[in-house]
C-alpha cells in the first residue's frame, strides 16, 4: 500500500489545515561585524621577501602560465614546419607530371583515358534515352574498364622501363 492510498483513508483537512504556516520575516542583525572573523595571527598568513616585486615570476600560476605559453609557441612551431613540409611534397608530386608532360606514355594514357571517359559515358545516354541501361550492362562496362585499365597499367610500365624512362 502506497503512502497516498494510505493517506486517502484516513481523515480529511480542513482547508486551513491544508494550507503552510506564514513565512516570517529576514532577520538582520547588525551588531556583528565580519572584520572580526579575520584571524592575522594563523598560519596561513606569509611573508615575502623584500625583493618580490623584482622578481619576473611572482607566483605559481604565473610559473605555469609562462610554461603553458612556451609549450604553445613550441607547438606552433612544430605545426608551420610540418605544413611546410607537406607543401614541399605536395611541390614535388604535381611536378612530376609537368616533368613527363612530354614523355608518350603519359600524353597517350591521357588521350585515352579521355577518349574511353567519353565514349563510355555517351554509349550509357544512349541506351538511357532508348530505355536500354540496366545494371547489368554497367557492371560489364565497368568490368571492361577494370580490365582494359590493368592492361593499360602494365603496357605503360613496360614502356615507361623501356623505352621512355621518366626525366
Amino acid at each position: 500500500m502506497s503512502y497516498a492510498d494510505a493517506a486517502a483513508k484516513g481523515p480529511k483537512q480542513s482547508p486551513e489545515d491544508a494550507r503552510a504556516p506564514p513565512v516570517g520575516g529576514v532577520y538582520h542583525d547588525e551588531s556583528e561585524s565580519t572584520a572580526s572573523l579575520i584571524d592575522v595571527d594563523g598560519p596561513h598568513v606569509q611573508t615575502v621577501e623584500s625583493g618580490f616585486l623584482e622578481n619576473d615570476v611572482q607566483t605559481t600560476t604565473q610559473a605555469e602560465r609562462i610554461e603553458r605559453e612556451s609549450e604553445e609557441k613550441e607547438k606552433e612551431k612544430r605545426e608551420t614546419e610540418e605544413k611546410k613540409k607537406r607543401a614541399k611534397t605536395q611541390k614535388v608530386k604535381s611536378s612530376g607530371i609537368c616533368e613527363n608532360s612530354s614523355n608518350p606514355v603519359f600524353i597517350a594514357n591521357a588521350a585515352i583515358a579521355t577518349v574511353v571517359g567519353a565514349g563510355l559515358g555517351f554509349g550509357a545516354y544512349k541506351q538511357h534515352a532508348r530505355g536500354n541501361l540496366s545494371w547489368e550492362m554497367v557492371g560489364l562496362s565497368a568490368g571492361a574498364v577494370g580490365i582494359f585499365g590493368a592492361v593499360d597499367y602494365f603496357v605503360s610500365k613496360w614502356f615507361l622501363q623501356n623505352k621512355f624512362p621518366p626525366k
